[in-house]
């Protein structure tokens, strides 16, 4: 069992800038990829950022390429999304997530452990 706390959400101005954390206890960490997504309201749960178990491979969605930057360290059993540029159609709410399998990916169906987001919000 993983259990899974995200941190650093709040709101800010279009063009700031946030840092959003994931701790994660329970099953070794470094054991899995892990990802970021957001759903906004009235919208179905997107996928914005992915990275592999050792941090060599990660993923984004087009419209975050650039801007933000997903990262891990296994020592501290967390990953970070870096959200720089921040537009207002980023606002949603964020949420990490674990998968079992070493690989990154983009597929919300293939992680197992969820949180219980943060939210994050972008005044124009």
């Amino acid at each position: 069992q993983v259990q899974l706390g995200e941190s650093g959400g709040g709101l800010v101005r279009a063009g700031g800038s946030l840092r959003l954390s994931c701790a994660a206890s329970g099953r070794t960490f470094s054991s899995g990829a892990m990802g970021w997504f957001r759903q906004a309201p009235g919208e179905e749960r997107e996928f914005v950022a992915a990275i592999s178990r050792s941090g060599s491979t990660s993923y984004y969605t087009d419209s975050v390429k650039g801007r933000f930057t997903i990262s891990r360290d296994n020592g501290k059993s967390t990953v970070y999304l870096q959200m720089n540029s921040l537009k207002p159609e980023d606002t949603a709410v964020y949420y990490c997530a674990a998968k079992m399998g070493s690989a990154a990916s983009t597929n919300p169906s293939t992680y197992n452990y969820w949180g219980q987001g943060t939210q994050v919000t972008v005044s124009s």
